[in-house]
């Protein structure tokens, strides 16, 4: 008998998520020049970080040697005075990640359910099923949350509603209206977890901060990853009320946030022109591929995020020939979406790249046919 016949049947059951494939490897499995790869498959920055950030993580590494700050006093003091709450309304996390495992952690057992959107991220349904809850997937017509569905899914066993905001794999985005009224609806037992990894993207996004400030059971996630270009430092937070942030912190790792992630995350947030630069780059990389899919006549979401998702028909197999030429994207099969792949915006150079090489795929597919 092995020793996998006495892990929890859950685990051994589990699919597990798999990241955008590294430069790195797609190099050395394709015998390809790394810099001649153009990676657009994690929804990453590609202006990289902040010059201020970078500067901030090289000095921090001479104390490398040193524990950092367990609390993350002076990073938590600034996120939250860049938002109006208090130190205790903020949780700290290795990538935001960690504060959707901390939520499941506290809340989860194999008496109570998750609800999440059809098409949402699927570490959702992962952390569901690592603690033994169920996981509840409501239908989202069109690609955006249905938020009146959801409610009407919320039971008894009900804990968490994860609604990401802009969601990621459709970048697309639920209004202020229909966020108050899943609000008005939301139960005593049941914490709202508006995931809003991509809220710095979209010009007038709705205020799901209000609720903390009411003290309502709700936990606002968010990273350092995107518009701050952070990705491989692993910085996220939550926002909460101060009694739930306190049930969080007593299920965190005692220095998950190591202190060159600290420093990198501190001196990113006062670099407001890099994170303009950001947007403005966004706006454009959005605006040249809804051009572009349109004069081809492919079908895409509009996005509200730093990604498109367009349909192209055989997703995996399109993700593998642009592989083969060097351009990483990202097949959404795993979505439930398998003629679709989701594309990062790049710099231009990067779109014009992607563009021609999904061209030569989808005509070479054409040619075959």
């Amino acid at each position: 008998m092995t020793i996998d016949s006495h892990a929890n049947r859950f685990v051994c059951d589990l699919v597990a998520y798999e990241p955008g494939k590294p430069i790195d490897e797609t190099a050395r499995e394709l015998g390809l020049d790394p810099s001649q790869i153009v990676k657009v498959a994690s929804n990453e920055n590609p202006l990289g970080p902040s010059p201020l950030a970078k500067a901030a993580m090289r000095e921090a590494l001479e104390d490398a040697h040193i524990y950092p700050d367990g609390g993350g006093f002076r990073l938590r003091g600034a996120i939250a005075d860049s938002l109006g709450f208090s130190r205790e309304n903020v949780v700290l996390g290795n990538g935001s990640n960690e504060i959707i495992e901390l939520l499941c952690h506290t809340f989860l057992n194999g008496r109570t359910e998750l609800i999440a959107a059809e098409h949402a991220f699927v570490v959702y349904k992962l952390m569901a099923t690592l603690f033994g809850a169920g996981y509840v997937e409501v239908p989202d017509p069109g690609f955006i949350h249905d938020l009146d569905a959801m409610a009407d899914a919320i039971t008894g066993k009900t804990r968490l509603v994860f609604i990401a905001n802009p969601n990621n794999p459709t970048g697309t985005m639920v209004d202020q209206q229909a966020i108050d009224r899943f609000m008005d609806r939301l139960p005593e037992h049941v914490i709202a977890v508006f995931d809003e990894a991509y809220i710095e993207f979209p010009d007038h996004p709705p205020d799901t901060l209000r609720y903390v400030r009411e003290g309502r059971n709700v936990c606002v996630l968010r990273t350092f990853s995107k518009i701050h270009g952070l990705a491989a430092l692993r910085v996220g937070y939550g926002i909460a009320p101060a009694h739930l942030a306190g049930l969080l912190q007593k299920a965190r790792q005692p220095f998950n946030v190591n202190a060159i992630a600290q420093a990198g995350a501190l001196a990113a947030m006062r670099d407001s022109q890099h994170m303009s630069q950001t947007r403005e780059l966004n706006r454009q990389g959005l605006a040249f591929y809804e051009k572009a899919l349109a004069e081809r006549g492919l079908e895409y979401v509009p996005s509200h995020a730093n990604f498109i998702l367009l349909k192209t028909g055989e997703g995996d197999h399109v993700f593998r020939e642009m592989l083969k030429q060097g351009v990483i994207i990202r097949a959404m099969s795993g979505y439930k979406l398998p003629d679709w792949v989701r594309v990062s915006i790049g710099t231009h150079a990067q779109n014009l790249r992607c563009l021609e090489v999904l061209d030569d795929v989808l005509a070479a597919r054409l040619a075959a046919c």
